[in-house]
């Protein structure tokens, strides 16, 4: 990186500071004469100077100029006006040059600014893209959220100062100049006044800020610590939790907040003072202009228009010389921070930005084998992890890694796989460095997977085809507007030192993983899912999302004809009491009070539980029908009894997971709302405890809390009031809730209740899975099974895949590396969250898997257990960071060696 911000912007902007600058000059020119022109207008037209008898004219715009060598020339002879005329015509110029002088500024600032966002995007990108080049152990040093935070806020203040890098000392210092020789020439004394107090200014402002910089500099290095510590609460909330020590972490950032607070109230101080020198000393000037310039005007001296003049002119010096001042002092801020962005990014050895340049052509398969020459690892606090390791893995060859936790098995895994880069020793394929290699082989040909997973913000599908987007594969079709708006964007990027690739287009490189397109890669998806088991976690996401029938439409055309295939499918499997299915005319007792009354769904967010009972009527309904004081009794009966039964029982306790209408936290609450409402009826209540209790009723179920409130009175009640709920709903109601039909796909229910069309039984074990597993096979007979997949896909990871579990993590982690079917698959332990049995299982479906594709990819495994060694080729077992045993299952298990006791 160039150590030094002005020549970083220069080096970068140097053609364009060059013609700003030339502008800045031309604009000089209608500045001075702006100055002039006032001096003009007072002692000529105004005070009759020129003028001095009746019918009196003068010469306006007379332009001529004695060259060298040509002699006298005149360009315009000029028009002679007479008094009023040329005050007329005085001003009208004077009234011209503000606008010219406006519109000068007006482009020069534009300017300023478009060049000063350009220098913003290209540090930017400078620093990110030297991000996706440190080296791999950089990244154990440095905290994230630091690195964020100088990204994004720290750099800044230099686009902003790029634009006034060159411009601003040359159009506030050449405003100052001029102004202070327009004073000079019309009187030499207030000319050194203003000179004397310019010098003051410009020499001891500059050094009085120079604590500020110091100060400045100190809060921005405690604000970046903020910001890591924030980020390693956020990352160690489960560690603060587990350990009690969420009040330590209060006083730390409680210390940091103060050492903050006194940097920035030192700094106000401070800056205030600074502000306030300046300030007066740029007051005492026209103190001075007054008292001076008065009293040499007053002995005819000096005129009434010089007078006006220099005040005129000084008006315009303070504000330059101010802005001058300002942007020294931004100047030494500025560097300061790029002085820090420097050291913070400046890191040793990059990797070379050719490993990493774009590759569109398919990449050719590697054939040579993996060559070890006595590598050795360390960690970064130099400890040997590996030493003196010499191995070759030849292609096709599948090669098991065991050892226990230290072997030095990982790491030498993750030297495979590049993660970590050798002390010293070689790694090659086909002679060639690994670390030489281009990221476009090594990113596609060989694939890591490990149980350290990462998982990016946004959808299933989107992280597992992540190790397919290489580079743009085919162009977007932009209609005109988008095309000339996509041509500017380039255009701007190019300018600003971006790459000019279009995120729009489609990355997926579909035929590395055995699709033709889009329409077919769910065909390449499935299999691999399926290797993993992770098939049905994803099958359950979909039964669980709502389904938009625009884009998966045979869903919606066959959701009729799947309801009626799960009921014939329970039907013949004897379990037709397992789903009691929706009846308009009939109370399910497996739903709640609510769903009852309901009979449909609420198109959330635009309908909540809340606004419809505060639906005037909805409320009227209830009135009318006297559900209110049904529900009413109901709900004091279940709070009496949920309070009886569960006031002495820990929070903690499993009898809160069968409550849905009530929680732990709850109870204090209706204990004490229960004394209060004691013997008082129904109108005594008010609308909020009337609300709270009847709230209770809503989710309650009989067959799962059992406290035998439901009567068939109080069902038959209920199913009346749905039925004269839906017959006179109001149109704004009904354009917020679907009703259940039988007949029709409900978009804002789940795809699992759509299929349903009613409840599962509570009393039925295994209910649920029976269902999911049944639902699963019709899915497959309909051929509909990759329209469900696919909503599955769309399932919203959170940040940092966090949505999912640490197992599902680590299987989709899984299924990403084997979506690319590279020549080398290296996996590190990269199943350590499942139980034994499960890795195992997967392990026999990878090896099975990839080796029935036809061209036998090599694989590298960091085994857990050593048993299944059995299934590979060749077995090295690491010990103590060095290779103790070499060879195949018959000759170490049969060997009275290191292997045999792991087997045992």
């Amino acid at each position: 990186m160039e150590k030094s911000l002005a020549r970083y912007i220069w080096k970068n902007t140097r053609l364009q500071q060059l013609w700003i600058l030339a502008v800045v000059a031309a604009s000089m020119v209608p500045y001075f004469l702006s100055f002039d022109l006032p001096k003009q207008i007072v002692n000529g037209p105004i005070q009759g100077d020129g003028f001095e008898g009746p019918g009196a004219t003068q010469t306006f715009m007379h332009i001529a100029y004695d060259l060298p060598l040509i002699g006298h020339v005149e360009f315009f002879q000029g028009l002679q006006l007479n008094r009023f005329q040329m005050l007329m015509a005085l001003s009208l110029v004077f009234l011209a040059l503000v606008v010219l002088n406006g519109l000068f500024k007006f482009y020069i600032n534009t300017y300023k600014g478009r060049l000063g966002e350009r220098m913003l995007r290209r540090i930017r990108f400078e620093l990110i893209d030297r991000v996706l080049r440190f080296p791999p152990i950089h990244f154990k040093r440095v905290k994230s959220a630091e690195i964020a935070t100088m990204i994004k806020d720290e750099v800044e203040p230099m686009g902003g100062f790029t634009g006034d890098a060159f411009v601003s000392p040359a159009l506030l210092g050449g405003q100052a100049i001029t102004a202070l020789a327009f004073i000079i020439v019309q009187n030499f004394w207030l000319g050194m006044i203003a000179a004397g107090i310019v010098g003051v200014q410009a020499v001891v402002i500059p050094r009085m800020r120079k604590r500020l910089l110091e100060l400045g500099r100190q809060r921005q290095l405690t604000a970046r610590e903020l910001s890591g510590r924030v980020g390693e609460i956020v990352e160690g909330i489960g560690t603060i939790h587990g350990n009690d020590t969420s009040n330590l972490e209060r006083a730390d950032i409680a210390s940091r907040l103060g050492r903050i607070f006194s940097i920035r109230y030192d700094l106000y101080q401070w800056k205030f003072l600074v502000k306030f020198i300046n300030n007066f000393l740029a007051q005492v000037t026209p103190f001075l202009f007054y008292a001076i310039g008065g009293y040499l005007a007053l002995q005819g001296r000096l005129d009434i228009g010089q007078l006006v003049a220099v005040i005129s002119a000084y008006k315009d010096l303070p504000g330059p010389l101010k802005e001058l001042i300002d942007w020294d002092q931004m100047r030494q801020d500025v560097q300061v921070k790029y002085q820090q962005v420097y050291e913070q990014f400046n890191v040793e050895p990059l990797i070379d930005s050719r490993i990493q340049e774009l590759a569109t052509a398919p990449v050719g398969a590697l054939t040579g084998a993996f060559v070890v020459t006595n590598l050795s690892l360390s960690d970064d606090s130099g400890a040997r992890l590996v030493d003196h390791v010499s191995v070759e893995i030849k292609p096709n060859e599948t090669v098991a890694i065991v050892g226990p936790n230290g072997s030095g098995a990982e790491a030498f895994a993750e030297a495979l796989g590049r993660m970590v880069w050798p002390d010293s020793g070689r790694i090659t394929i086909d002679g060639r460095d690994l670390l030489d290699m281009p990221e476009s082989i090594t990113g596609r040909r060989i694939s890591y997977a490990s149980s350290d997973t990462f998982f990016f913000h946004g959808t299933l599908a989107s992280n597992l085809l992540y190790g397919l987007k290489h580079a743009p594969m085919t162009d977007p079709v932009y209609d005109e507007r988008e095309a000339l708006e996509y041509k500017w964007h380039s255009a701007e990027a190019e300018k600003a030192g971006n790459p000019t690739l279009d995120l729009n287009s489609d990355w997926v490189d579909y035929k590395a993983a055995g699709a033709s397109g889009p329409e077919d890669i769910l065909k390449a998806i499935r299999p691999v899912l399926d290797a993993v088991l992770i098939s049905q976690d994803i099958l359950d996401l979909a039964l669980r999302s709502t389904v938009n029938t625009d884009v998966h439409v045979a869903l919606g055309d066959h959701v009729v004809a799947l309801r009626a295939s799960l009921r014939d499918r329970l039907r013949d499997e004897g379990l037709d009491s397992i789903v009691v299915p929706f009846d308009f005319d009939a109370y399910n007792a497996q739903a709640t009070v609510g769903e009852n009354l309901l009979f449909g769904t609420m198109k959330r967010p635009l309908m909540t539980n809340r606004r419809l009972a505060a639906h005037p009527y909805f409320q009227q309904l209830f009135r009318e029908t006297g559900l209110s004081t049904d529900l009413y009794a109901m709900g004091l009966e279940i709070a009496e009894n949920a309070v009886e039964l569960f006031h002495d029982l820990p929070p903690d306790h499993p009898f809160f997971q069968q409550l849905t209408f009530m929680t732990a936290d709850d109870i204090p609450t209706y204990q004490a709302l229960l004394q209060k409402l004691q013997s008082r009826r129904f109108e005594d209540a008010t609308p909020e405890e009337r609300s709270a209790i009847i709230r209770l009723s809503f989710a309650y179920i009989e067959p799962r809390h059992r406290f035998g409130l439901l009567s068939n009175e109080l069902m038959d009640k209920i199913v009346s009031a749905r039925k004269q709920f839906h017959e006179h709903i109001p149109a704004d109601l009904a354009e917020l809730i679907e009703r259940y039909d039988a007949e029709r796909f409900t978009p804002s229910a789940s795809l699992m209740d759509n299929v349903l069309f009613g409840r599962i039984a509570y009393q039925q074990a295994d209910a649920s899975d029976r269902i999911r597993g049944i639902m699963g096979e019709l899915f497959d007979a309909l051929d509909l099974y990759d329209d469900v997949l696919s909503i599955g896909l769309e399932f919203d990871v959170g940040s940092g895949g966090k949505r999912l579990t640490m197992v599902q993590r680590q299987k989709l982690n899984l299924a990403r590396a084997l979506l690319k079917r590279s020549d080398y698959f290296i996996f590190n332990r990269p199943l350590s969250a499942l139980d034994q049995r499960v890795q195992d299982q997967i392990t026999r479906n990878i090896i099975e898997g990839l080796h029935e594709e036809g061209h036998r990819p090599a694989i590298i495994w960091v085994l857990s257990n050593a048993r299944l060694a059995e299934m590979f080729d060749r077995i090295l077992l690491f010990d103590r960071g060095g290779l103790a045993e070499a060879g195949n299952y018959p000759e170490l298990s049969e060997k009275n060696g290191m292997f045999k006791e792991l087997l045992s």
